[in-house]
């Protein structure tokens, strides 16, 4: 038993021994390959990081830590794990740091190229939307006209933008805020990334002093909208990297210095051109911006801050323009030869009298001044329109309205009547100003339509007399000062005429056989400025500018007789005056007739203009000049014969000698009674 029992237990402890020696085996197995797994992903950690694979090789360390380092048996490989992982980790977060910083240094130098694309695709976008309002102009003019063969289409272009076209890459910032969300250092990457653009943005706001703005401008906006361009992206994309109130923030800041920078460069800018340049760029960029959420209303509100100076650039330009034209007219009816040249400088400007096409050489109305400043009012409107145009009103076609009045009223109308009180001003000339004048008048109505054609309101909203340009009113008014200049410079001439009268001989034996010569030469003149006078001015015009003539020449044939250097007059120097009379009257009645002055409503014979002078020679031609004392007789007679006048005259006269009383026996009553005549007016008195 004893033998038995010892065999057993031998064969026990071996029993036993074989236990252990399979468990430290097992324990070593599974120590084995803890390691080995170990070992292996942190094989496959290093490879993440030579492959630049940070978050599966953070996820891997996670998982070594979390799931391996406390099972781990070697404490030498564990305490080694627990130095080398942070380490990685540290290595990781600087890498991706890095790869942040470089992105920070592209993505500022591509910000320039991804604003001017966008403001591009802006300025593109409007061109589409000016070439849909010019067909819908081209659509309504036709239907003014009554065009109904012409057929028109206007087509729907889409103009949202292309963000396909957009292209820079975010990935760098997107695994640098990742990967620091995986690192725990969210809120720290998070702080860094938004100082990290905000001192880019606040180097990107700085403009020079010795740049040109002129030249940079572009490139100053156009950075500025690339780095917001992005951030709108990054925003959208990035999740909680960066929050809306931070980029509104940025915004603001970059607003307030944008501002302050333009403000300061349009107040040094002096050429109107220079200043559309600039308001045009800027209105893209907020275009372009608007679209992705941005306030830029304080900016375009800037624009409209500077419209003032911008039409007092641009009326000062046009000042220029027109006194240079008026000065190098000659004021001649302007001759057009060509179809072309009757396109551009009538039709272009609605100046014609019929729409049936002229025979060429085509004489017309106006000088060559009148589709000249036409042309620069034409401009002016297109350039105010530019400056106005998206802007932060809609509808600015009364603010247009306003400069377009400003500059028709105190450029154009001050510079023609500058032209009119020159004392140089020849009467041709003074007649071409005021028909200029009148065609400029009408061109008023052409000049509003355009603006609100180029503004987009409905031309059927501006044919409208309350509608019309207050200009009109004030160029019809300075047609009338034209046509009083003028008349006053006949009379000039008439009186240069008229002093001719101190070589007359007031007491002649006989009669002029021809009237007095510087009367002939009076009528000559008349001659040539009347029928001048009749191709240029309207009717009404006319006749008041001849109407004022013949009242004038009356008035000096009646001071001629009160003149303190003629003494004395006889009859034979009112039978001369007789004769000028009839002439001129001759004349007038022909004027009458051949101008169309009788076709005038209520118009009255020019020869009633020489009532005065007429009624006083009859005075004086009658056998009884005391009839004048008679009410009825002087009421039918002599109505218009002052009695003062009419003593001093006749005091004057004196009788024949006594030698030409046998050719008319009534003379020596005829002194008696003028001297009855003197006797009663004195006695009035």
């Amino acid at each position: 038993m004893q033998e038995v029992g010892n065999a057993l237990l031998e064969k026990l402890d071996e029993l036993i021994e074989s236990h252990a020696t399979k468990k430290n085996i097992t324990e070593a197995l599974y120590s084995l390959k803890v390691c080995s797994d170990v070992i292996g992903l942190c094989v496959r950690v290093n490879e993440r990081l030579a492959s630049n694979m940070y978050y599966p090789a953070l996820k891997l360390m996670d998982a070594i830590e979390r799931d391996y380092i406390p099972k781990i048996p070697s404490l030498d490989l564990r305490h080694m794990l627990e130095r080398q992982i942070p380490i990685s980790r540290a290595h990781i977060e600087k890498s991706v740091s890095n790869e942040f910083s470089d992105w920070l240094v592209q993505i500022r130098s591509i910000a320039r190229e991804v604003g001017q694309q966008s403001i591009g695709q802006a300025s593109m976008a409007r061109k589409r939307e000016m070439e849909v309002r010019n067909r819908q102009r081209e659509a309504e003019e036709m239907s003014r006209h009554d065009v109904k063969e012409c057929l028109y289409t206007l087509e729907t272009v889409g103009l949202d933008e292309d963000d396909s076209v957009l292209k820079f890459d975010l990935i760098p910032v997107y695994r640098a805020h990742h990967i620091h969300t995986c690192l725990g250092l969210q809120d720290q990457f998070q702080d860094y990334y938004y100082k990290n653009r905000q001192l880019q943005l606040n180097s990107d706001l700085q403009f020079s002093s010795s740049q040109s703005f002129l030249e940079h401008h572009q490139i100053y906006f156009s950075q500025i909208a690339g780095f917001f361009i992005i951030e709108d992206k990054i925003v959208r994309t990035a999740g909680s990297l960066i929050t809306n109130s931070q980029v509104e923030s940025l915004w603001d800041i970059a607003l307030a210095k944008m501002i302050s920078v333009t403000e300061d460069q349009f107040s040094r800018m002096q050429t109107a051109n220079h200043l559309l340049i600039v308001k045009d760029y800027i209105s893209l960029l907020c275009a372009t911006l608007r679209k992705y959420g941005y306030q830029v209303g304080p900016l375009l509100d800037i624009l409209d801050k500077n419209r003032d100076k911008y039409h007092e650039l641009l009326l000062h330009n046009c000042r220029l323009a027109i006194d240079e034209s008026l000065a190098n007219d000659n004021y001649d009816k302007m001759i057009i030869k060509k179809d072309y040249e009757y396109r551009s400088n009538v039709l272009a400007f609605h100046l014609q009298a019929t729409d049936i096409m002229p025979a060429f050489p085509f004489v017309a109305p106006f000088s060559a001044t009148v589709p000249e400043c036409c042309r620069i009012v034409k401009t002016f409107i297109e350039d105010s329109v530019s400056f106005l145009a998206y802007g932060s009103h809609m509808d600015f076609y009364d603010i247009v309205k306003k400069y377009l009045d400003k500059l028709l009223i105190t450029v154009l109308n001050e510079a023609l009547l500058k032209v009119i009180r020159s004392t140089t001003l020849a009467v041709s000339h003074a007649m071409q100003i005021a028909a200029n004048m009148t065609v400029l008048e009408r061109s008023c109505d052409f000049f509003a339509r355009y603006a609100a054609q180029l503004c987009g309101i409905p031309v059927r909203l501006i044919d409208r007399p309350q509608a019309s340009l207050a200009a009109k009113s004030v160029l019809l008014t300075s047609q009338g000062a034209a046509h009083e200049r003028m008349l006053i410079l006949v009379k000039s001439k008439v009186d240069e005429f008229m002093q001719l009268t101190d070589n007359i001989n007031w007491a002649p034996d006989d009669p002029p056989q021809n009237g007095n010569e510087y009367f002939n030469e009076l009528i000559i003149y008349l001659g040539t400025i009347v029928p001048l006078a009749q191709q240029i001015l309207p009717l009404d015009a006319l006749s008041s500018v001849i109407s004022g003539v013949l009242l004038h020449i009356s008035e000096e044939i009646v001071s001629a007789f009160l003149n303190a250097d003629v003494r004395q007059f006889n009859l034979n120097a009112i039978i001369g005056m007789d004769a000028d009379l009839k002439l001129l009257e001759s004349c007038a009645d022909e004027w009458f007739q051949t101008a169309g002055l009788n076709e005038l409503q209520g118009a009255m014979n020019l020869r009633h203009c020489l009532t005065e002078a007429r009624q006083l020679v009859n005075l004086f031609l009658s056998n009884q000049p005391e009839n004048f004392l008679n009410p009825v007789i002087r009421q039918k007679s002599y109505s218009a014969l002052d009695s003062q006048k009419v003593l001093a005259i006749a005091e004057k006269y004196r009788d024949l000698p006594e030698k030409f009383f046998s050719r008319n026996p009534r003379n020596p009553n005829k002194k008696k009674s003028i001297d009855l005549l003197v006797r009663r007016l004195r006695d009035s008195f």
